[in-house]
């Protein structure tokens, strides 16, 4: 397979490309390198990378329109996109709003303008957990209704799921959304929580911890999200009922399929979760980091701020049926793996 992988210099897209390397895909891969996080971490991703024969790198901004046009007429057998590249962060969006609808509404539009023009047989997109907003029910399911979000940076995630249904309806583009939950693991971005409480507790510099520490996440170890983004891409979505018709529930894929009405086409778009079967308090995450490191964390409690929420957990029973999703990573193994990394790369 030709792949590309936008957002190749990211945290994600860096682990994926690696890991479809040693398979001895070509890669094409595109990152704008911008300077939201230290732009020595991605360069460094990058050099990991470029030292493959089947990996090309390009600094290319998805949205360049014309820079886009020229690669997909430089590569025209890439069969396969996986698209990463973002503006992440919902904090962030609250202070830079147009950051999120260039990168991830333009950006977006762009990388889907180009799978038309490619003999695309899945493009494989990120959008992320935080759709789902301020719903109470645990654990979050690709049923629940995802039409309240509570941040920019959500909206845009919702957006690019909407844009790619359209996209796969008009023009049958076998697409699939992954909703990502809390990814950490080494290599991993310097605005995420593993990165900037280990940072903090070895600098003896306190932690923000939002919402006095009532919180809890699904944090999921990057390996195992890896897993779920190759297993997803081997496997392009089978039809879906067009407009006007349920998703079809666990099991009952084959029976909602023959409800198609007069001459609507199927539609080849799916939305996974792709995050852990367990959530983690977020003291008890503290408190495991603290344990590794060997140090006590400087805590500053605050209140929950505008965009956050008090908890995810994904409801993963899709992504386990139909790619054998499973993660194995305890979060003590996994906070092992990243604080061992931190050490080396930083020399601490």
């Amino acid at each position: 397979m030709t792949i590309l992988v936008t957002g190749a210099a990211g945290f994600i897209g860096h682990h994926v490309s690696k890991m479809l390397l040693q398979r001895n895909e070509q890669i094409i891969g595109i990152d704008n390198l911008n300077d939201y996080y230290d732009v020595r971490l991605k360069e460094a991703r990058l050099n990991i990378t470029n030292t493959h024969p089947n990996f090309q790198f390009y600094p290319i901004d998805i949205t360049d329109k014309i820079a886009m046009e020229d690669l997909v007429k430089k590569h025209p057998n890439i069969d396969r996109v996986i698209h990463l590249a973002a503006q992440a962060g919902v904090r962030y969006s609250l202070t830079n709003p147009y950051a999120y609808t260039e990168a991830n509404v333009t950006g977006h539009l762009t990388v889907l303008e180009a799978c038309r023009k490619l003999p695309i047989q899945h493009l494989v997109y990120a959008s992320s957990s935080s759709v789902y907003g301020a719903n109470q029910k645990l654990p979050f399911s690709i049923q629940d209704p995802v039409d309240h979000p509570i941040s920019l940076y959500a909206a845009t995630k919702r957006s690019d799921e909407l844009m790619s249904y359209t996209y796969s309806h008009l023009f049958g583009i076998p697409a699939t959304g992954l909703r990502f939950f809390t990814v950490y693991g080494p290599w991993g971005r310097p605005d995420m929580s593993a990165f900037l409480f280990t940072q903090s507790i070895l600098q003896d510099k306190e932690i923000a911890v939002f919402n006095h520490g009532d919180m809890k996440r699904n944090f999921t170890y990057i390996d195992d999200i890896v897993s779920g983004v190759i297993a997803c891409l081997d496997k392009p979505p089978s039809p879906l009922p067009p407009y006007g018709h349920p998703l079809p529930q666990a099991g009952e894929g084959k029976k909602n399929q023959t409800q198609l009405v007069g001459d609507q086409k199927a539609v080849l778009h799916r939305i996974y979760n792709l995050g852990n079967n367990r959530t983690e308090s977020l003291m008890d995450f503290i408190h495991t980091l603290e344990n590794i490191i060997g140090k006590k964390a400087n805590i500053r409690f605050e209140p929950l701020q505008a965009g956050d929420v008090k908890a995810t957990l994904a409801d993963i029973s899709e992504t386990t049926r139909d790619f054998g999703f499973l993660p194995t990573t305890n979060i003590d193994v996994g906070l092992e793996h990243f604080v061992k990394w931190y050490r080396e790369y930083y020399g601490v």
